[in-house]
């Protein structure tokens, strides 16, 4: 069993810069692939990028595209998430996600793991 914790989120303002850690432990990171996914008030939980088991392969959503970049450091167990061009429409809960399986999904219920999330919050 994977116990995940991320860390820092903050205010930050538009077009501001901030990077996301996802630190895992109790299980063997690298059988596992992780996805950030955010939740705003009121709305449901949304995709937002995933890297494989290996770092190589990398997914992103559209509306991150170009802004956001994942990687993943398996020597310290841990994931990032490097958010630039921060938008007010960026703001929500951050929650990193482990899934045992290679085949890449978007969909909150394929992960079988996540973290307490971490608040982004942009102002305008």
């Amino acid at each position: 069993q994977v116990q995940l914790v991320e860390s820092g989120g903050g205010l930050v303002q538009t077009g501001g810069s901030l990077r996301l850690s996802c630190a895992a432990s109790g299980g063997t990171f690298s059988s596992y692939a992780i996805g950030w996914f955010r939740q705003a008030p009121g709305k449901e939980r949304e995709f937002v990028a995933r890297i494989s088991r290996s770092g190589t392969i990398l997914y992103y959503a559209d509306s991150v595209k170009g802004r956001f970049t994942i990687s993943r450091d398996n020597a310290k167990n841990t994931v990032f998430l490097q958010m630039n061009s921060l938008k007010p429409e960026d703001t929500a809960v951050y929650y990193c996600a482990a899934d045992g399986s290679v085949v890449r999904s978007s969909t909150p219920s394929r992960y079988s793991y996540w973290g307490q999330g971490t608040q982004v919050t942009v102002s305008s």
